[in-house]
């Protein structure tokens, strides 16, 4: 099957409203409306979004290196990476995408493993993540979920390991011991 042209999608959503007009609930009809509604901005922010990054000058890379790849600033935007993501159509594979939202986050964090099978996702800072209390790791944590339901939706849970970020010893500073002269004595005993 074909996709729709423009115009054939717009007579089937008419049609489908329709249908719901002359079942006369008017409450059903509106929501379905709404749906339409949200969809099309959805969509339309989408396609906007990439008819603004594919407008922008291309980012030179260096002579000695590969050429910029023309779907990068698009895989690398959230909007256009859920689309792509929701319809199946983003080319990288979820390690890929996964390390991709890891990097944007401002707290550093490190894949400590995906499990394909549950959707989980363990992480560990890897950088100190403030004073150590739950309300700090929490936002790590939400953080992370945040990023990655744009650019991996098949994480569907993720756990902050504990304990990984840690706080840095103290260092104990103390008077400094007496130094001894020649006659063996301390410098305060002379």
């Amino acid at each position: 099957m074909s996709a729709p042209t423009a115009e054939e999608a717009g007579r089937r959503v008419e049609e489908v409203l329709d249908r719901l007009a002359e079942n006369g609930d008017a409450e059903a009809c509106a929501a379905a409306e709404e749906v339409v509604r949200v969809l099309m901005e959805f969509y339309g922010s989408g396609i906007a979004r990439v008819v603004d990054l594919l407008g922008r000058p291309a980012a030179r890379p260096p002579a000695a290196s590969s050429p910029a790849d023309p779907l990068g600033p698009l895989l690398a935007d959230e909007l256009v990476a859920s689309l792509l993501n929701l319809h199946g159509l983003h080319p990288e594979d979820a390690p890929t995408r996964i390390d991709r939202a890891l990097s944007a986050l401002p707290q550093p964090v490190e894949n400590a493993g995906f499990d394909p099978e549950t959707g989980v996702l363990r992480l560990r800072a890897t950088a100190s993540a403030g004073c150590g209390c739950s309300g700090t790791q929490d936002s790590v944590r939400q953080a992370a979920v945040d990023a990655l339901a744009c650019f991996a939706p098949e994480v569907t849970g993720v756990e902050l390991e504990s304990g990984a970020a840690r706080e840095p010893a103290l260092l104990q500073i103390g008077t400094r011991p007496a130094l001894a002269g020649a006659d063996g004595r301390s410098s305060a005993a002379r």
